[in-house]
């Protein structure tokens, strides 16, 4: 199909529909399957969605391995992993960003009130933000990192405030250090992230 010219009208034709593969699977099957969902039901479902997309992506791009080889390199236009991921970053998180950070955050705050958590599933959810930016921490940064900061920043404003209020200077800054070492060893931090210092 691709024959004689890699960069050919059939290559294009095909590397438009392999993208709306993806739309169309996406917006008619996953959209659907989020909606609704709150919380950790929209956290698991999002997980189970994004692990069998991946495992899509990988395969259509064995399949199509041509265009990558040939006509992505000629036309210079995005690879299939990465037209595959986004698609499913930009429809997914593009519609339900905040819903999905809000549910993350939810959890989280549950956790620094000592409840018992699934760690794993945060952390895999987190992780979608770094696999789509394939190993950059750019869509992570840009949309989730800032909430994140502004929602520890009031969680421990309103702790600090009433451990002031009832707390001896010595045991508040105990609960301060104790605070600190626990988001330092927090799940939030993965390999590639450094704590920041607030300031």
């Amino acid at each position: 199909m691709c024959h004689p010219s890699p960069a050919g009208g059939y290559c294009q034709v095909l590397y438009e529909k392999y993208n709306n593969i993806f739309e169309e699977y996406i917006t008619s099957k996953v959209l659907p399957s989020l909606q609704g969902k709150k919380d950790e039901a929209l956290l698991q479902e999002l997980e189970k969605r994004w692990s069998n997309h991946k495992i899509m992506t990988r395969w259509l791009c064995r399949f199509f391995h041509y265009l990558d080889r040939y006509f992505v390199a000629v036309k210079k236009v995005p690879p299939l992993q990465e037209v595959g991921l986004l698609s499913f970053y930009n429809l997914i998180f593009g519609e339900m960003n905040n819903q999905i950070r809000d549910a993350v955050m939810s959890m989280i705050d549950q956790e620094r009130e000592g409840e018992h958590i699934d760690q794993a599933l945060i952390k895999n959810v987190m992780a979608i933000y770094v696999d789509v930016g394939q190993g950059s921490m750019k869509y992570y940064e840009k949309d989730f990192e800032e909430a994140m900061f502004k929602d520890t920043s009031a969680f421990y404003s309103t702790k600090a405030s009433n451990w002031l209020k009832n707390e001896s200077y010595k045991d508040y800054l105990l609960k301060v250090e104790c605070c600190l070492k626990h988001e330092r060893d927090s799940f939030l931090l993965s390999a590639e992230q450094k704590p920041k210092e607030a300031t």
